[in-house]
């Protein structure tokens, strides 16, 4: 490249032309260029100290994203089959424990408690004669069949008279109180149809509200007095039935007398047979006495209680179901009492052990939770599956298997976040 200088405008014919050559050298390219090279060296070393940074964060902990929470799950079932009378509990309802869920019709289990206390009572009355039974017959067998002969006829005697007042309150008392209950429903149903002939007379103003409001009383009263003779009727039939069963204890002591005079007549050998008697009445009292506590157990399941403190869910009961023994009703989930299980790649436990730190982040808050590994399980998730593989039959792919690790949270506020059996959750545990 030449240029051409000029010097002085004057003088421009006399000064000679004078041509100079510059060379302009262009600036390196690639890698040879300095400022290249330190961008390239100043993104390696950033490059480095990242990777650095994050292999010394992510060194010594592993995470798994297979995670849920878990909890005691309480199924709620009936223990008794019967008609439910109530449900005490809505669905997803906080509980406390010994809290009524569910109660169960108890009339039919009320009854056989009633039924096992006066088998107890008869067998400790027959316990207690036979205790008494011993001594006398030793008396009666030493002094003949005197006194034995004289209890038979007291027996007798108590029999007629047990006879004859089975035989009135059979035939003349429930038959009276039948006879009351016929006149008493005459009545009330004469009242009523009175009361609605007087009804439409009212309205029209053919009769006083006093006259109606009379009929209405006699209605009311010839009903009540038609449920007190059914009442009387009950009771009357009731008062059969104790008769009945006073008729046959009467001749169970006659039996008995005529048995203790058989006694009288043997030999001392009958002492024995009675106290052999004794221990059988008092093996029967206490088989009564099971009797009366499995009944007893029976009535008290009529009311299903919650066993622990939580929240009732999956309610599958309702008022007038007939449920079975057995048959679910509800789930309680103890929601103060959930843990985490991560099933972690069998890669992952090298380092793993109980007690070491954890973290889980819930996906429901978004947030994280510290807490420690509790234990690890025996075997991994396809083994304790419902149906396991089975490698021996052939084709085996090798996968790697992961194993459930229990993660135990720290205490969480309730206000802070509440945790459910079955979230999915992140967790991270510190192996180092």
């Amino acid at each position: 490249m030449s240029v051409e200088i000029e010097v002085g405008l004057e003088n421009a014919a006399k000064a000679p032309k004078v041509t100079e050559d510059l060379s302009l050298e262009e600036a390196p390219k690639g890698l040879v260029n300095p400022k290249t090279k330190r961008l390239l060296f100043a993104g390696g070393a950033g490059a480095l100290i990242a990777l650095a940074g994050l292999y010394f964060y992510y060194h010594g902990r592993e995470s798994t994203d297979d995670a849920q929470v878990d909890g005691h799950i309480t199924p709620i079932a009936s223990k008794v089959y019967g008609r439910v009378a109530q449900v005490l509990v809505d669905d997803n309802q906080a509980v406390k424990a010994g809290q009524v869920l569910v109660k169960i019709d108890p009339r039919d289990y009320q009854a056989a408690v009633d039924q096992a206390k006066a088998s107890l009572s008869l067998a400790e009355s027959e316990a207690k004669s036979a205790g008494v039974d011993v001594p006398r017959t030793r008396e009666n067998v030493l002094s003949g069949t005197t006194s034995a002969a004289a209890q038979l006829l007291e027996a007798q005697a108590n029999l007629a008279r047990a006879q004859a007042t089975y035989e009135q309150a059979q035939t003349a008392d429930l038959a009276l109180a039948e006879a009351n209950v016929e006149k008493s429903k005459a009545n009330a149903e004469l009242a009523k149809a009175d009361l609605a002939r007087y009804q439409p007379l009212m309205e029209n103003g053919e009769i006083s509200k006093q006259q109606y409001d009379a009929a209405k009383a006699n209605a009311d009263a010839t009903a009540s007095a038609l449920r007190a003779d059914q009442e009387k009727l009950a009771q009357a039939q009731r008062n059969v039935d104790v008769a009945k069963a006073q008729l046959e204890a009467a001749k169970a002591r006659v039996d008995q007398a005529k048995a203790e005079v058989s006694s009288a007549r043997a030999n001392v050998k009958q002492v024995n047979m009675k106290a052999a008697d004794e221990q059988a009445k008092i093996a029967k009292v206490e088989q009564a006495r099971a009797a009366l506590e499995a009944a007893q157990l029976n009535l008290s399941y009529t009311e299903i209680v919650a066993p622990v403190d939580g929240v009732a869910t999956h309610k599958q009961v309702e008022p007038g179901q007939i449920v079975q023994a057995g048959q679910g009703l509800l789930v309680v989930v103890p929601l103060k009492d959930v843990w985490v299980t991560a099933n972690f790649r069998e890669t992952q436990l090298k380092n793993m052990k109980p007690g070491q730190k954890a973290e889980v982040k819930v996906d429901t808050y978004g947030k994280t939770f510290s807490g420690h590994v509790d234990s690890i399980a025996g075997a991994t998730g396809s083994v304790l599956s419902l149906l396991p593989p089975e490698n021996a039959t052939g084709n085996f792919v090798k996968v790697v298997q992961r194993i459930p690790v229990k993660i135990v949270l720290d205490p969480i506020p309730p206000e802070k976040a509440v945790l459910r059996p079955g979230m999915n959750v992140d967790a991270t545990v510190f192996t180092r």
